[in-house]
């Protein structure tokens, strides 16, 4: 039994500030409770207090298998993950190698649901906007990524009824001028490489980061040329005296989406590689080797007057669609299912152009409903030199390069 020796007047209610009960005499009163009782309502707390804790345990907590499952190995994970990146870029350094991300990397990347991800964004963007939100939704997005309204035919914002009829947007003709050079940019962008193709097997997408020429256009297509020839003497037409070019550009967000032909050429294929839709960033570029081998891409293969000419429209990420006017059988990011990661590089339908197509420097050729690349493949003569420079921004017409008569006269080339 437990003994409290309490005062009076904290057991008294204080309703009146001079109540005192006048039958209690003695300065102190005494409370007796039964030891057992206390006792009772200490192991009572103790145990709701154990239960408390058990129960936070099985909610989740850190040491329970659920927060074991959800939380340390999400952890542990990241922390294997950047020690293998720091390892690798080391590794890279010591090598003298570019820091590009190992195959299991990009098949991490690879697995992610972005196709599904770009038709979602597909479908919004070609949802119809009220009239009343059109200036700002489209004034925001003009500002984010510098978008020139002056250019377009129509300015007034409330015009586009949605978001893809505004990437896709046209352009005044006095805005673009097509310049007599052989060879013209055929869209607005930035020039991520080029050069020439000295190697079938190492096409820079950008410095120092390269691509298999073989893989991004496909097996070869000529019927009469021996198996004993290199790839790039299948591609060639004149064996002497000319080369094998190439130029990578991307256009971003900002840019004008339309492209266009950059010479006179007739194209005889066309070839649609059911890729990856990973970004083409330049940045991303500058991570994942090979990256527009993987990417979803449609490439026409033909020929211009001084032989060999492939032009390629690269998928990427949140890219809608791409749409190429003189082939309406082309359809682009299609439904496959949930299966990511496969990298059906090597997967193509080839379709046979009608003979009667044939395409003039500068005329439309389609349109991509966000940024994305065009990749120029083509054969000229030895004396071809590009006007340009790796990173440079270039608009549509502007001249990528020409054949001159001597190199004193020649423009600059990039370095391979």
């Amino acid at each position: 039994m437990a003994v409290y020796f309490i005062p009076k007047t904290k057991l008294i209610s204080r309703a009146t500030n001079n109540f005192r009960p006048k039958q209690w005499t003695s300065k102190w009163t005494i409370i007796r409770r039964p030891f057992s009782q206390s006792q009772q309502q200490y192991h009572q707390q103790n145990s709701n207090s154990t239960n408390a804790k058990n129960q936070n345990t099985r909610k989740g907590g850190w040491l329970s298998w659920q927060g074991a499952i959800l939380r340390w190995t999400p952890l542990g994970i990241c922390i294997i993950a950047a020690a293998h990146w720091h390892l690798h870029k080391r590794e890279c350094e010591r090598r003298g190698l570019p820091k590009t991300a190992t195959a299991w990397q990009t098949n991490v990347y690879c697995s992610l649901p972005l196709r599904l991800m770009s038709r979602c964004w597909g479908w919004l963007a070609d949802r119809e906007v009220p009239e009343i939100l059109r200036p700002s939704i489209f004034g925001i997005y003009s500002s984010s990524f510098g978008v020139n309204l002056e250019e377009a035919v129509v300015s007034d914002l409330k015009y586009y009824r949605s978001l893809s009829e505004f990437f896709t947007r046209s352009i005044k003709e006095e805005c673009r001028t097509i310049a007599s050079d052989c060879v013209v940019s055929p869209c607005d962008g930035r020039v991520l490489h080029c050069g020439i193709v000295t190697n079938e097997t190492h096409l820079e997408q950008v410095k120092g980061v390269t691509y298999s020429l073989e893989s991004f256009l496909g097996p070869k297509w000529k019927k009469d040329t021996s198996s004993s020839a290199s790839y790039i003497e299948n591609l060639k037409q004149n064996q002497e005296g000319t080369n094998l070019y190439h130029c990578v550009i991307y256009l971003a967000p900002g840019d004008y989406h339309r492209f266009h032909s950059p010479t006179s050429w007739k194209p005889n294929i066309r070839r649609h590689f059911h890729g990856e839709l990973l970004s083409v960033n330049p940045k991303i570029a500058n991570l994942v080797p090979g990256l527009f081998c993987i990417n979803e891409r449609a490439a026409y293969i033909g020929e211009w007057e001084h032989g060999f000419f492939s032009f390629t429209a690269v998928g990427a990420t949140n890219v809608g669609s791409v749409q190429v006017f003189i082939d309406q059988d082309l359809k682009t990011n299609r439904w496959r299912g949930l299966k990511v990661g496969t990298m059906r590089e090597k997967d193509f339908d080839e379709l046979a152009m009608n003979n009667d197509i044939f395409l003039n420097k500068g005329e439309l050729l389609g349109q991509f409903n966000m940024g994305s690349t065009i990749v120029l493949v083509f054969e000229a003569p030895s004396s071809f030199r590009f006007n340009l420079s790796p990173n440079q921004g270039v608009k549509v017409g502007q001249s990528l390069g020409c054949i001159y008569d001597n190199d004193n006269d020649s423009g600059m080339e990039s370095e391979e």
